[in-house]
């Protein structure tokens, strides 16, 4: 029986349930397969990058859970999940993640619109006269 490990990812405001076991490397996001999820190469190829840093491509078959954000946000905590998942799996792993900088959740977020401002930090027009 093979083990399966979970972990959760983040980025901006999108959250990813990341559930790997052992396989053959197929990525599974919503039930779809993830190169239909979303249709651009290089959101699979981040979504690979631990595998890559750990050789460890072809191991695992990967199914996600993925909801908010945007789909290049939902790419970044799926890696960010598999990172996770993966430290999980074999501790040992955790050097290599750290220094591609997969395990660190990257907390930069939309700033809130405020008062007296027309956007985050945009002013209206100002006139002497």
């Amino acid at each position: 029986m093979s083990q399966t490990f979970h972990a959760i990812g983040r980025r901006k405001s999108a959250v990813c349930r990341v559930y790997l076991t052992s396989g053959t490397g197929a990525i599974n996001v919503n039930g779809v397969d993830d190169k239909d999820y979303f249709g651009r190469q290089g959101l699979s190829i981040i979504m690979r990058q631990p595998f890559e840093v750990t050789q460890t491509q072809g191991q695992f078959d990967v199914m996600v859970n993925a909801k908010g954000g945007g789909i290049t946000g939902q790419a970044e905590a799926i890696r960010h999940g598999i990172s996770r998942a993966l430290m999980l799996h074999d501790p040992e792993l955790r050097g290599p993640l750290k220094k591609a900088g997969f395990l660190t959740r990257d907390a930069r977020i939309k700033e809130r619109k405020k008062y007296g401002l027309r956007g985050a930090r945009r002013r209206f027009q100002f006139s002497k006269r």
